[in-house]
């Protein structure tokens, strides 16, 4: 009879053991309320902590946020003057 605390486990790709050095061995199970990591080759065992969503990096796409005060410069082109000095 299967144990009704102990979830499915799942294989995590490209995880590396810190016991052994292992690739793609590692996987993850709940019991009860806490998650653990399992090395299936070694058998290292670990409990994971949840420490909440990371903080998203600052990139060049990322969206910068306008403060409603903020006032940015707005060209308006009018398609019918522009038309006739691009044809040659």
């Amino acid at each position: 009879m299967p144990n009704p605390t102990l979830t499915t486990r799942r294989f995590i790709a490209g995880a590396i053991c810190p016991k052994c050095k292992a690739i793609d061995k590692i996987v993850l199970h709940k019991q009860g309320d806490q998650q653990q990591r399992e090395c299936v080759a070694c058998g290292f065992k670990d409990d994971l902590q949840d420490l909440g969503a990371a903080p998203e990096l600052t990139t060049r796409v990322t969206p910068q946020k306008h403060s409603a005060d903020e006032a940015q410069r707005v060209t308006l082109i009018d398609p019918k003057k522009d038309q006739g000095k691009n044809k040659k």
